[in-house]
């Protein structure tokens, strides 16, 4: 993998610009990377874990699980994230993650974000940025398990994750890669994989998406809003850690 300061993220409009100063510093932190299986998990619920990571390619999921093993997806996690702030505040993770496709991730040891507080500011302010808007996904996909209904809540994600991926540059003709499964759909929204199923179909025979072969197209991308309740934001770079 490449030095921080020629990673083809930063190429992209979706992130702020560094300093050379600030991209010299987060090379010194880094202490290498690691390749996540598909499947495999990244960060163990409930464990301690000394490392920070910076997803670099490939989809994985936060989540949290009850004790006979049923599963909520937090978010979903694509290039660029940066991953395991929440447990420097407790004494184990407070969630999973794992890799829904192959995963390269930049690792960054935890003790060092004392020195990134103390001499960089600006990046400090960065990672509280990242907490803030992580919060606020969890807030409207909190809204969205709670207050939309089936066809409501698949077409939010569907958007949302279409808009998540174009963002960072990963869209192609009109269609994202969409590795998910029926599965983690369902563990997202709080549905039953059945009407998961049926509300994929019905969505589709609108025809206001389409998946087909590990891709994600949206047909009428408004008409899908429409039916998500979805007001767009601006859209605005945000740090790469």
């Amino acid at each position: 993998m490449r030095r921080c300061p020629e990673c083809p993220l930063r190429d992209t409009n979706a992130f702020k610009p560094a300093t050379k100063e600030e991209l010299d510093f987060l090379e010194s932190w880094r202490t290498g990377t690691a390749q996540a299986d598909a499947g495999s998990t990244i960060i163990e619920e409930q464990k301690p874990n000394g490392r920070l990571y910076t997803l670099f390619s490939g989809w994985a999921f936060r989540y949290k699980t009850l004790s006979d093993g049923r599963r909520q997806i937090l978010n979903f996690l694509l290039p660029g994230d940066f991953i395991g702030l929440q447990q420097e505040f407790a004494e184990g993770s407070m969630h999973g993650v794992d890799a829904v496709t192959p995963c390269a991730l930049s690792v960054f040891p935890r003790d060092g974000l004392w020195d990134l507080f103390n001499g960089f500011p600006s990046l400090a302010y960065d990672i509280t940025w990242l907490c803030a808007r992580e919060e606020g996904m969890v807030d409207d996909n909190l809204l969205t398990a709670g207050r939309r209904n089936a066809a409501e809540r698949v077409a939010m994600l569907l958007v949302h994750l279409y808009q998540r991926m174009e963002h960072i540059g990963l869209a192609k003709g009109g269609s994202v890669e969409f590795p998910i499964n029926q599965q983690h759909i369902a563990d997202a929204l709080g549905l039953s994989l059945v009407h998961t199923n049926k509300t994929l179909k019905r969505l589709q025979q609108l025809g206001v998406h389409q998946i087909a072969d590990g891709r994600l197209t949206l047909v009428n991308p408004r008409a899908l809003q429409r039916i998500a309740d979805y007001f767009e934001e601006p859209v605005r770079r945000v740090p790469l850690i």
